[in-house]
């Protein structure tokens, strides 16, 4: 991953925020509980207790790791279907392989993301290589589900290939805090990610002691996760750490302050809220029952789609 250097005193800046900028406040505070995914690797619930209304366009969250894997520890997911929405893997650390039932797919690693949109309908598989397995080490990333609205629900599945270093990288005017904008727009920069809804995907890294002021826009929600460190946020800074979710009142700024012997690492999220219905059913996101029952239908009567023949398969020593 880039890190905070005197190099980011050439990126593009932050701009300085006028007299009547209005910095967020913070309307809730969660600390994420732990658990197991897939075939049993440790997540923190990064969503857990927060109401949809507040979290909208965005669905759910895990951070998974950062754990430090023993050889034969690493574990993934076997194939298992989506439809209505769209996942978006974020690595910071490790390595995660992808593959989807519409031909995508690939390694993703230190820094990239991975971005499909499931639709109308797609099967995939996340799992370690088999080298990770074999060795073990170092894991840490974001997965992130994104609702699509009614009128995409069931576009036709796509993947999009992030690597790290095709980023948007910003700073603060000082150079003491480094962002890498994957989707959407910030500060007149745009990540590559493409999406349906308007939304913002950012991770920004403060070093020691920095503080960092994100202008956001108004028609935007606004949250913000701690992947790692400590510090203080929002206007009446308050104090921050692992594994806490940031749900923002109004405004125009994010403001946030690392301690002064800890860097501070944050996932940024705001988006365009849709204001519809929500019907869940583990890897469903629709609008309505009817539409969740067709959706399970479907994907047992295979129209989903089907594991490749030469799929992957987690690999088991």
């Amino acid at each position: 991953m880039p890190a905070v250097t005197a190099d980011t005193l050439t990126l593009p800046k932050l701009p300085e925020p006028g007299p009547e900028a209005r910095p967020r406040t913070v309307r809730s505070l969660t600390t994420a509980p732990s658990g197991y995914e897939g075939e049993g690797f440790p997540v923190r619930r990064a969503f857990a207790d927060v109401p949809l209304a507040d979290l909208d366009p965005f669905i759910h969250m895990d951070q998974m790791g950062e754990v430090d894997y023993a050889p034969g520890e690493p574990r993934g997911t076997d194939w298992h279907p989506h439809r209505g929405f769209e996942t978006v893997t974020y690595i910071i650390d490790g390595t995660f392989q992808h593959q989807d039932s519409h031909g995508g797919g690939g390694l993703i690693t230190d820094g990239a993301t991975q971005w499909m949109t499931a639709g109308g309908g797609i099967l995939h598989i996340e799992t370690p290589p088999e080298e990770l397995v074999i060795t073990g080490g170092r894991f840490h990333g974001i997965q992130l589900w994104v609702n699509l609205p009614a009128k995409d629900k069931l576009v036709a599945p796509r993947y999009q290939n992030l690597e790290g270093d095709q980023v948007a990288l910003l700073s603060s005017r000082d150079g003491g805090a480094l962002v890498r904008l994957i989707s959407g727009e910030l500060a007149g920069e745009r990540g590559p990610g493409d999406t349906y809804t308007p939304i913002t995907v950012a991770h920004a890294t403060l070093s020691p002691g920095a503080q960092l002021i994100a202008p956001w826009r108004h028609d935007f929600n606004a949250l913000a996760y701690v992947l790692a460190g400590a510090g203080t946020v929002g206007a009446e800074r308050r104090p921050i750490e692992t594994g806490q979710l940031v749900v923002f009142g109004p405004g125009d700024t994010l403001v946030f302050g690392s301690q002064p012997s800890r860097t501070l690492d944050v996932l940024l999220l705001g988006g365009r809220p849709i204001r519809e219905p929500v019907a869940a059913y583990g890897p469903f996101v629709m609008n309505t029952r009817d539409e969740l029952v067709q959706a399970i239908e479907d994907f047992q009567s295979g129209r989903l789609g089907s594991v490749p023949a030469d799929g992957l398969r987690p690999y088991r020593p």
